[in-house]
């Protein structure tokens, strides 16, 4: 995608100023897996709120491994929800949210050709004047669900919490999750909105 990455570890998170950074991107399950994340609640929140974009791909809420610490500026919980079905509908509930218009304009089309599954440990009971849910999605015979991808405006910068899978779309080649989080990553870049 053109970008230059810098693995934040937490040595890297202690020294680093992050205002260098144009997106932060936890990878999957960081929270559940890397409890040094709640030393730095404070400092990536600082970021978002002056410009800075964190995007936290899922965590898993089970027995084995729950998130203790706050992940978000708002309040959500992690549920078990996921949509198994590669080829599900999406919904699009915002369509004139910036993460469905910059750069790239998404439609039902960047989401053929994925594999396995679409999205996995929703977010849920999030606060709902704060978050806004950006797709409805579901497997066949469940009700929709609209916490596959959810985002809020903090300060000046963005938090979203996406369970989309990513980590199986990106691999795979898959053109629309490239779009999706070139869009992700653009947020706070586009003025206008």
């Amino acid at each position: 995608m053109g970008y230059e990455v810098t693995l934040l570890t937490e040595k890297e998170m202690a020294k680093n100023g992050l205002d260098k950074f144009e997106a932060i991107i936890t990878g999957v399950r960081t929270y559940n897996t890397n409890d040094w994340m709640s030393k730095y609640y404070n400092k990536l929140m600082k970021y978002v709120e002056d410009g800075g974009n964190v995007i936290v791909q899922y965590n898993t809420s089970s027995r084995v491994g729950p998130v203790s610490q706050k992940i978000g500026p708002y309040d959500f919980e992690i549920s078990r929800t996921r949509v198994t079905d590669e080829n599900a509908a999406v919904k699009f509930l915002r369509p004139e949210h910036p993460v469905l218009n910059f750069p790239n304009k998404i439609t039902s089309n960047d989401f053929r050709g994925w594999i396995q599954e679409r999205s996995i440990y929703h977010a849920s009971n999030w606060d709902k004047e704060k978050f806004e849910p950006i797709f409805s999605m579901n497997d066949a015979g469940e009700k929709p669900d609209e916490g596959s991808l959810i985002i809020a405006k903090h300060g000046k910068g963005y938090f979203s919490y996406t369970g989309i899978v990513f980590f199986r779309e990106l691999p795979a080649g898959v053109p629309g999750a490239y779009r999706l989080l070139a869009n992700l990553i653009a947020l706070n870049k586009k003025k206008g909105f």
